[in-house]
């Protein structure tokens, strides 16, 4: 028990200091775990169980496709079919044909050359998608594309474990009497109980079919009504239960039929992800994913053998470019096929480029089975682990191409702007959107400008007339009309392009209302100081008109309630105004005492009014008595 206290306080404490660094260094949870781990690698004793966890660590992988499956709905799924078979089945392919035919150029036995391309075709699911979501990146088409092929491989891992076996240099099966197959008794034990070992091929098809239609029919009509049970309990602790038995019963329950868990777990997610339970399970299984994902990144860093590394470092180090820049080039190349550019193509590319964690399981599979040779193996295994440890650098690299990329809108032809009217809005998002079908149906003519051209294609599709550009460029809002334009809306999701854009519009036109959006206070601030009229913080509307709605359910009348609102209002106006006069951008907020001090009057004479303002409501409505 103290061996494993002890064990568990180097892990938790490599990852609680190289974490916050590595993020506050801008480079991402992904490299910080690693470094953890590396570190954790060179200590005696602790290092060496980094293998044994990480079968335990794995299991955040499962859990991470899990909640994955329960944000996509089976519609979704469908309509990434091409993209699935497409794109994902072409990379697959395409790698393993190339590293193989390398592998042979190289000197190696064909069909060990076939078993190398096969693992080297699989990418890193945890790390890449880890690393997508942090960044905000999953949505992109970049984003959803890379999501495609690891599903797709992670589909391709099936296949792969029966295809290993026959690749061996000695037969690693045998057949019974019966014409089924036999494996090895010594794999059979490490792989535990099996309900396809010794089927013949139908039967074992038969099984598999079976176990998919539980999982998916145990989904549509068991959880609803367990869940209703669970709930009966009133107690928060089954909850979490509940969705780690779905996720390990699921596991297992794939494990038994050779199946991959994380594959069983994503499909568990997608048959759920219509459920009213859904944002239950999410919310139960999160800390546990994040845990597992830390400590399975963690494992892989320790499990890095640096004396064989020191050995032939050159060897190991060339390997691994050449991973990766193979890999690179076909991603490369599959993307533009598939309508990919810009950044979207250059994330696509080097998101995939390193090999995967489920590598491990196929080289260890393969040792098994004597398809690698295990100087072959450790080999690797080595490089399969730097690949992996230089994947959170590769989207390091990414940030700068996309940085001097830019959008990748200035690339495409800008629209000739042919209409000119009294208002012109810069963003077309959620935000421009509504003030765009008040102004429009209130009469007004408005001219609209973004620099997403999907954006402005969906506008078009909904009957609304908008120009593509990019809105910070001087040339273009002169052609929408500047000159002339009585008001000018900012509403861009950037909050540097804005400042940009509201600045320029002021020197250029002195007597223009410029309304602005602004994210937070501090916006407000810039906004003002770069000469913003009225300035609208994104959720100040909505979150004063839900302060309302409290008000009015804890027992202030609704006319009592709109004028606590008006008041707040008011309030705030005067009070951003004048602390904007104390605000500077070179001193931090929490370090200007003159800002502190007034805005902490402030607050206090806000609650003064609103209960003198409620009072004063309450005595009006209530006679006096005769």
């Amino acid at each position: 028990m103290e061996g494993f206290l002890f064990q568990a306080t180097i892990y938790l404490a490599a990852a609680v200091v190289a974490v916050p660094i590595s993020a506050r260094l801008g480079l991402g949870s992904v490299l910080g775990y690693l470094a953890a781990g590396i570190l954790v690698g060179q200590i005696p004793g602790i290092g060496a169980e980094a293998h044994d966890l990480q079968h335990f660590a794995e299991f955040g992988v499962v859990m991470m496709l899990f909640l994955i499956g329960l944000e996509l709905e089976p519609n979704a799924l469908w309509d990434m079919r091409h993209r699935l078979i497409g794109l994902g089945g072409l990379q697959v392919v395409g790698t393993a044909f190339a590293v193989t035919a390398l592998a042979i150029a190289l000197g190696l036995d064909p069909l060990t050359a076939i078993a190398v391309g096969m693992i080297i075709a699989l990418s890193s699911t945890a790390i890449v998608l880890q690393t997508l979501s942090e960044k905000g990146l999953m949505q992109t088409s970049g984003g959803r594309s890379a999501f495609s092929v690891l599903l797709t491989q992670d589909i391709a891992v099936i296949p792969m474990l029966a295809i290993l076996p026959l690749l061996a240099v000695k037969m690693p099966v045998s057949l019974n009497p019966d014409g089924s197959m036999q494996l090895k008794s010594a794999e059979a034990a490490a792989h535990g109980p099996s309900l396809v070992e010794g089927l013949p091929g139908w039967g074992v098809t038969l099984v598999t079919i079976g176990m998919v239609a539980a999982i998916i029919l145990a989904g549509i009509f068991l959880t609803r009504p367990l869940f209703r049970f669970i709930h009966s309990a009133h107690l928060r602790e089954m909850y979490t239960a509940f969705a780690l038995l779905i996720v390990i019963g699921i596991s297992f329950g794939m494990t038994l039929v050779g199946l991959s868990p994380a594959l069983g777990a994503f499909l568990a997610g997608v048959v759920l992800a219509n459920s009213e339970f859904r944002h239950e399970l999410e919310s139960d299984l999160e800390p546990f994913k994040g845990l597992l994902l830390g400590l399975f990144f963690i494992t892989v860093g320790a499990g890095i053998d640096f004396g064989a590394f020191l050995a032939r470092p050159w060897n190991i180090v060339g390997l691994t470019l050449a991973l990766i820049a193979i890999k690179g080039s076909i991603l490369f190349v599959l993307g533009r096929v598939f309508g990919l550019r810009h950044r979207d193509l250059w994330l696509f590319t080097l998101s995939l480029a390193q090999a995967g964690e489920f590598g491990f399981v196929l080289i260890s599979f393969s040792l098994q089975q004597d398809v690698l040779p295990p100087p072959l193996g450790e080999k690797l295994l080595l490089v399969i682990a730097m690949s992996m440890l230089v994947t959170p650098l590769l989207f390091i690299l990414y940030d700068w191409i996309s940085k001097h990329l830019g959008t990748g809108a200035d690339t495409l032809p800008e629209d000739e702007i042919d209409d000119q009217g009294p208002v012109i809005i810069a963003g077309i998002g959620r935000f421009g959107q509504i003030v765009n079908r008040l102004v429009q149906s209130s009469g007004f003519k408005t001219v609209v400008l973004d620099h997403d051209m999907s954006t402005i294609q969906l506008m078009r599709r909904f009957g609304f007339k908008g120009f593509f550009g990019d809105p910070t460029r001087p040339e273009l809002l002169h052609a929408a009309g500047l000159r002339e334009a009585r008001v000018l809306v900012a509403a861009l999701d950037d909050p540097e392009q804005m400042i940009k854009l509201v600045a320029y519009a002021r020197r250029e036109r002195p007597d223009l209302h410029i309304i602005a959006r602004a994210r937070d206070r501090t916006h407000v601030f810039r906004l003002y100081a770069a000469g913003a009229n009225d300035i609208v913080r994104e959720v100040f509307d909505s979150s004063l008109r839900a302060g309302r709605y409290v008000l009015e359910n804890i027992g202030l009348s609704e006319f009592e309630a709109a004028e606590a609102e008006k008041a707040f209002y008011a309030h705030d106006r005067r009070s951003v105004r004048e602390l904007a006069e104390l605000w500077s951008p070179d001193i931090p907020t929490i370090e200007n005492e003159p800002y502190l001090k007034r805005a902490r009057e402030l607050e206090k004479e806000l609650e003064t009014e609103l209960l003198e303002l409620i009072d004063a409501q309450r005595r009006t409505d209530t006679p006096d008595e005769a």
